[in-house]
């Protein structure tokens, strides 16, 4: 490909794709390290130009993202596993709006699935991929997308059940004792 309709094709796509990748990279690592993994992710744009498909660029450079990330964290070990978990979001990278919106036991829900899991909710959910477009980030087929989707929206949903049946069974635990206290008052008069 000549020189020139490589910079206009890498132009266009990185116009396409440079605020996703960034927001998905801000929403997965230490926020001291995600410029330097969006311009690894821009490197391989660069370098692979000729591989990305047309129209679907967005999911492929998350792919792309995705590994760059799982390369770093295995580069960085255990620590840099453990930082993530612990990362603040700087201000001058803007990962957009909170997806979770502070609901505590949405949070907790998801916290209890497998990584696997939590990552196509999020990939869904977060960077309001298509199935197809999951199946492109993830490598998988778009019907395994579908059905890994499916089975991890029903385990969230699962636990989310879990959480509102103990939510009932505290609150008739604390109506037990409250009649139990009452009766307890009405007795010694």
């Amino acid at each position: 490909m000549d020189h020139h309709l490589r910079t206009a094709r890498f132009d266009g796509i990185h116009a396409a794709v440079a605020v996703p990748v960034l927001r998905y990279l801000a929403r997965r690592a230490q926020p001291d390290v995600v410029e330097d993994l969006h311009v690894e992710v821009l490197v391989t744009l660069w370098r692979r130009i000729d591989a990305v498909p047309e129209g679907g660029e967005i999911p492929w450079a998350i792919g792309v993202a995705r590994r760059v990330l799982a390369n770093h964290r295995r580069a960085n070990g255990r620590a840099a596993r453990l930082l993530a978990k612990l990362a603040l979001l700087t201000p001058g990278v803007d990962p957009g709006p909170e997806p979770i919106g502070g609901d505590a036991e949405l949070d907790a829900a998801l916290g209890r699935l497998r990584v696997d899991d939590r990552e196509i909710l999020r990939l869904f959910a977060w960077e309001q991929l298509t199935t197809g477009e999951i199946a492109q980030v993830l490598e998988i087929s778009a019907n395994a997308a579908g059905v890994r989707l499916h089975r991890a929206k029903a385990r969230l949903r699962d636990e989310l059940r879990t959480d509102d049946k103990e939510r009932s069974k505290n609150r008739l635990a604390a109506r037990q004792e409250e009649f139990a206290e009452r009766k307890e008052a009405r007795d010694e008069r």
